[in-house]
């Protein structure tokens, strides 16, 4: 087996991983849009943090379709040596790697943009989906409670929400220190309670390891994929 066939093959598996791994997203993102709840409950309260952030559902679903998009290209682009299948191939992942860096920079030097972002994308679902959507309610609820945390920022993000509109002004439980069923805007004031968006952070800090080595592994296969692409690509515009 020549080297140009041992990466063809390597190329084709490869992809096919990533076509099955699209699918799998895909199916957990239609898991998790249909049934929140039980979702949750599988991962566990603490690996459940971040899916508040944002509409894991939806998440996956676009996730997923990239991959399964990803892996038919790849695995066709080898397969049937098409040129334009590899370079489109090529394209997408170069388009993604460089979102991801200008992701990571504004993450790291802009913090507090990044901070505001999140602020403006998660507080609006608080105010108008918590207490209504049961699968956000649960997936926050769960959040709250195992970090012992308040909103995103505070309890302030609650006020004049769904929530409070249908609960007597009160707001929910885990904003509040004290022992009173209810937990109303002086007492979530008084208890100080911090946001979810702090208590994040510090997980992420304490595994910054973890989370560096994760991104690094996908930069170097996405970087693998774009140079085996390219070369398969190159040896098919000389022959």
């Amino acid at each position: 087996m020549g080297c140009f066939t041992f990466i063809k093959v390597l190329m084709i598996l490869f992809n096919a991983i990533i076509f099955l791994a699209g699918g799998v997203l895909l199916g957990v993102g239609i898991w998790v849009s249909v049934d929140g709840g039980s979702f949750t409950k599988v991962i566990g309260p603490i690996s459940s943090v971040a899916v508040q952030f944002v509409n894991v559902g939806y998440f996956c679903i676009a996730i997923g379709a990239i991959l399964v998009i990803l892996g038919f290209l790849g695995c066709c682009g080898a397969q049937r040596e098409s040129k334009c299948l590899l370079l489109l191939f090529f394209s997408i992942i170069l388009v993604i790697f460089i979102a991801e860096v200008a992701a990571a920079v504004v993450a790291l030097v802009y913090t507090s943009l990044a901070e505001s972002v999140l602020r403006a994308w998660v507080t609006p679902t608080l105010k108008t989906d918590y207490g209504k959507q049961k699968d956000i309610t649960t997936i926050w609820n769960t959040t709250m409670l195992e970090l012992k945390c308040c909103g995103f920022t505070n309890y302030t993000d609650f006020t004049d929400s769904y929530y409070t509109q249908h609960n007597n002004g009160n707001y929910p439980p885990f904003c509040c220190n004290t022992t009173s069923s209810t937990c109303t805007g002086n007492d979530a004031a008084e208890s100080k309670v911090q946001g979810c968006y702090v208590q994040l952070v510090d997980i992420i800090q304490k595994n910054a390891a973890i989370v560096g080595g994760i991104a690094a592994g996908i930069c170097a296969l996405e970087l693998a994929a774009m140079v085996v692409s390219m070369y398969i690509y190159c040896k098919l515009d000389k022959s």
